[in-house]
């Protein structure tokens, strides 16, 4: 995949994996636009980096997807990046029921009803592709927050059957699969996190060699013990790390 010249929308670029793999593409040379629910956070991003276009969008309400397919038409790379974790018990009655329909509606639906929408224009480049983000607890999940791992698995299943349609296309897909990364998502949880640039540099790599499924750092590890040993990936992941 060329990593130059292009245009590139990343949803959720105002921090962590997005704002860093905005700031990889816009050095190599990159026309980037990123977005973000928060507008000061996307002032902050403009100010410290003012070559970046941004977008204000919530990828939960349609009216925002549809608004950033018809005004960015020349993106050639689509990032999906933009994501939502709620951790909870599923039967607390006291939980509110918008919690599922906010985290399905970013982490899944949102980012379906972007890439259709793109599809016609990705169609017309000389080169395109569209790069998912997913997750570690797509393939192994935690109790914690079944809604965000299983948003995370239909995002990973969906990804391979839309690269087997795509593959006679000028569109590539990829997707990377992160362990568990240094962000503001994941803040006061976790251990054994890598930065944001970490999992970049090893994601660049891949993606100027084709390489079209990413696990990155440890999550090489978590599907090769979940493709020979299930119940010991499950027992490792279960309570989250």
């Amino acid at each position: 995949m060329n990593t130059t010249n292009n245009t590139v929308l990343i949803t959720g670029g105002t921090s962590g994996i997005g704002l860093a793999l905005a700031k990889k593409f816009l050095h190599a040379d990159n026309r980037v636009i990123v977005t973000g629910r928060n507008q000061e956070k996307l002032a902050r991003v403009q100010a410290d980096f003012p070559k970046l276009v941004t977008q204000m969008a919530d990828m939960s309400r349609f009216e925002d997807v549809e608004q950033l397919a018809s005004q960015f038409t020349d993106a050639n790379i689509l990032i999906n990046n933009a994501a939502m974790q709620y951790n909870y018990d599923f039967s607390d009655p006291t939980i509110p029921m918008d919690y599922i329909n906010k985290e399905l509606q970013t982490n899944l639906v949102g980012p379906l009803l972007l890439i259709r929408l793109m599809l016609p224009h990705l169609m017309t480049k000389q080169t395109a592709a569209i790069v998912n983000v997913s997750s570690g607890l797509g393939i192994v999940p935690k109790q914690s927050a079944p809604v965000y791992c299983g948003s995370k698995a239909g995002f990973h299943l969906f990804t391979k059957s839309l690269r087997w349609q795509l593959e006679d296309s000028r569109i590539k897909v990829f997707e990377i699969i992160p362990p568990i990364v240094d962000t503001d998502m994941t803040r006061g949880r976790g251990k054994g996190k890598i930065s944001p640039e970490t999992l970049v540099e090893e994601f660049w790599n891949g993606f100027q060699k084709d390489k079209y499924e990413m696990a990155i750092g440890r999550t090489k590890l978590l599907v090769f013990i979940h493709r020979f040993l299930p119940k010991l990936a499950d027992s490792i992941m279960r309570n989250g790390l």
